[in-house]
This record gives structure tokens, sequence and C-alpha cells, in this order.
């Protein structure tokens, strides 16, 4: 059984258009667009801007929103590091200026 490398989250940077770029560990980059999950379910909690950036951080091992302030991860919202690292890698736009 061959054992394939997951690389690790290692930084997520949210964005005032509902976009997240996560940084992998190999130096992959992705972006996330939660606009069209605003309206669904848990999510809709980050559809008020100050709480998608203020709360948007690495739980789980993933990228995750800590909306109730707690640092307890099963209290988050998180997307699978899975479908995060299926993305098309991205340009870093820290890096553009």
């Amino acid at each position: 059984m061959q054992m394939t490398y997951f690389p690790e989250i290692v930084q997520v940077v949210p964005h005032s258009d509902y976009t997240v770029s996560v940084y992998f560990s190999d130096g992959k980059i992705v972006s996330y667009d939660v606009k069209r999950l605003l309206d669904k379910g848990v999510f809709r909690a980050l559809s008020d801007e100050r709480t998608f950036m203020d709360t948007c951080c690495i739980l789980n091992d993933t990228l995750a929103w800590d909306v109730k302030r707690t640092g307890d991860p099963a209290d988050c919202i998180d997307i699978d590091p899975e479908t995060l690292y299926a993305l098309d890698a991205v340009e870093d736009r820290l890096a553009v200026s």
C-alpha cells in the first residue's frame, strides 16, 4: 500500500472579497471562494465580513472559522483539507503589489 503525502496547511489569509488564500507546506497556494456558501446553514455566520475576516484560522489542521471564539476545534466551521488541496494553484496575492 502506497502512502500519499498530504501537505500541511501552514497559513490562511482571508480577503474582503470572501476568498481565502491557503498556503501549504509544499509551497502550493490555493484560493478558496466562500461566497457561494454564505447563504447555507452554518456558513451564514460568515456573511458578516468582520466575522469572516476576524475568525479565519487554522483549526483541525485545515482552514476554519472559530465563529464562537472558543478555540475549540469542535466548535469551528472548517473545510476539508483534501477539497482545498484539489483546487488549482494560484499566484501569491500577498506578493503582488
